[in-house]
């Protein structure tokens, strides 16, 4: 079944072709990719081709100059369509930090290249071993030299290496000590990895529970040019809160997308499911559990929305990204809970995917920012409590 949603009637068109591309490929596509631990490249050609991961980039460079709302219904549709939007969804929000920092001349270079799939911009390293989210305490470095950046220093969790050409990297050009404000003195770059794996950038893989192809990346000495750095020395952190902001409302609409797969999957099967001589749908304590993950996807929805609006409108949106990403996480989180209790022992099984997608939504509780911080986020920015940390 397909449930109703609060989604926006203008996107229908949208939602359709989507839905027909996600079709093509079945379940048993996914799901071999997801036991094997292989990238489902010829998904994301797909999505590639018809333009879909070129949605934010502007017409004039050869996108569909559309924004972050279309992008998150592209990123929910691929989630609800049972797939897993984390192998692409990169390419979305990296993009934001270029299209509005960038200059001219690195727009021009790159963007007509990454909408017709040429190039592919799908990794950010911010996170490091031993900093997490404390980002302004960063110890990766790039010290000017000529017309160079010099970097070293190591980030952890950094995602879709192998499968992207280009990789949006925060490192310091001022050390901590010497700034006024700890938010000051970190740069944003462009790095080409063509030029850089094994010329100063080595990768460790990390094996982990969902799939999820994500490196351990390490910089000795890397060289990259003057010309490569995004807007103004030392303005990083805040050109890629952009980034931050778009990527967590995308994330939200994933999980939304999640929600609405496990509430759909759970519907069915509660309602062809006989034991005792009648449906299980029929005990509320089956239909109750799947009524009130609905409910909470719904809402979480509509906030998601919101974010998007802002953000497409310029607006301050860091409260509405970090509040959508915590409910649509939160609510997916539920429903999954709830579609794998309704299928009871046949939830645990591969063949019926459940056991997949709970383990996928389950990543979005922690990643891209974990709840307890968007919770002190909230506190601090919007109800003016004093900082916890």
């Amino acid at each position: 079944m397909t449930l109703p949603t609060s989604a926006s009637p203008n996107h229908d068109d949208l939602r359709s072709a989507l839905r027909a591309l996600c079709a093509g490929f079945a379940p048993e596509y996914h799901r071999k990719h997801a036991q094997d631990g292989t990238y489902p490249s010829e998904f994301i050609d797909a999505l590639t081709r018809d333009g879909w991961l070129a949605a934010m980039i502007p017409e004039s460079y050869g996108g569909a100059g559309l924004g972050l709302t279309e992008a998150s219904v592209i990123m929910e549709e691929i989630n609800r369509g049972g797939g897993n939007a984390g192998h692409c969804h990169g390419q979305m929000y990296n993009m934001g930090t270029l299209l509005r920092h960038g200059s001219d001349a690195q727009k021009a270079r790159y963007l007509p290249d990454i909408a017709s799939g040429k190039l592919r911009l799908q990794s950010m390293a911010v996170t490091e071993p031993t900093t997490g989210t404390d980002t302004t305490k960063i110890k990766t470095t790039a010290r000017r030299d000529g017309d160079r950046y010099v970097i070293n220093g190591q980030k952890v969790w950094i995602s879709r290496l192998e499968h992207s050409d280009l990789m949006i990297l925060l490192a310091r050009t001022t050390p901590l000590a010497e700034v006024k404000k700890k938010s000051h003195g970190m740069s944003i770059f462009i790095v080409e990895l063509s030029k850089a794996l094994g010329q100063g950038m080595d990768i460790l893989p990390i094996r982990n529970m969902v799939g999820h192809e994500t490196h351990e990346v390490f910089f000795d000495n890397l060289e990259i040019p003057a010309e490569n750095l995004i807007g103004e020395e030392g303005m990083g952190f805040r050109y890629i809160l952009d980034g931050l902001n778009a990527e967590r409302t995308l994330i939200a609409a994933e999980c939304i997308g999640d929600g609405y797969w496990f509430l759909e999957h759970a519907a069915d099967y509660a309602n062809e499911r006989v034991v005792f001589d009648r449906p299980i749908g029929q005990n509320q304590g089956v239909s109750f559990p799947l009524a009130r993950a609905y409910v909470n996807v719904e809402a979480a929805n509509l906030m998601r929305f919101e974010a998007c609006r802002r953000f497409d409108a310029q607006e301050d949106c860091g409260a509405q990204a970090n509040m959508a990403k915590l409910l649509s996480a939160d609510a997916s989180w539920e429903a999954a809970n709830a579609c794998l209790q309704t299928h009871g022992g046949f939830g645990f099984a591969e063949e019926y995917d459940i056991e997949r997608k709970f383990r996928e939504t389950r990543l979005y509780q922690v990643a891209p920012i974990s709840t307890n911080l968007i919770l002190s986020y909230v506190a601090e920015h919007v109800l003016g409590l004093p900082r916890s940390f």
